[in-house]
């Protein structure tokens, strides 16, 4: 998504730690959720300085990792390399146990589990240098300001994460959406 890579462009934080990713060589690998989607939040909001993040999400598929404790190893190698990030590395070929789902078949097929639409969104550094956009329910929402229920989770849950994350206090214009129009509303 075009519209994504310019404002990525834009911040040259976002891009070393893109670049910084990439030197992982983790497979199907992905900076993902408030990484992306507070970027483009921030621009709807013409934020002139970006939100601070409370982590960086980068998430892979691979389902023949055997240390289950790799993805720490990753943490700790990225902490060296940009110690002023807290980074959560998780291989989703393993989240489906503590997610209690079925497996899931890809990087993006866990995303399509997150609870929030607008979060299952990520983005990389490919072989050519350039960059590739992913997103489980495409860009539009996110785009369009909202917070959308994703039916695979309890609502409960997504509740919980508006007020906890407190988004529309960072971000006033958004509207939270439960499924249609008819549905949406402030929480």
């Amino acid at each position: 998504m075009d519209k994504i890579v310019n404002l990525l462009k834009q911040d040259p934080m976002r891009v070393e730690a893109l670049h910084c990713v990439k030197r992982l060589e983790l497979p199907q690998c992905y900076i993902a959720a408030g990484f992306v989607r507070n970027l483009v939040w921030d621009a709807l909001h013409n934020k002139t300085k970006p939100t601070p993040l409370n982590d960086i999400d980068v998430v892979y598929f691979d389902d023949d990792e055997m240390d289950p404790n790799a993805c720490f190893k990753h943490e700790a190698w990225l902490n060296t390399q940009m110690p002023q990030f807290d980074w959560q590395v998780r291989n989703q070929a393993l989240m489906h146990h503590r997610n209690n789902d079925q497996p899931y078949k890809s990087t993006l097929d866990a995303m399509s589990y997150w609870p929030e639409k607008e979060t299952a969104v990520g983005v990389r550094v490919t072989a050519n240098s350039d960059y590739e956009c992913v997103s489980a329910f495409g860009f539009e929402s996110l785009f369009n300001g909202h917070i959308s229920y994703n039916r695979k989770r309890p609502r409960s849950l997504f509740e919980q994460r508006v007020y906890a994350k407190n988004w529309l206090a960072l971000w006033p214009s958004l509207k939270v959406v439960y499924g249609n129009a008819k549905e949406s509303q402030d929480v």
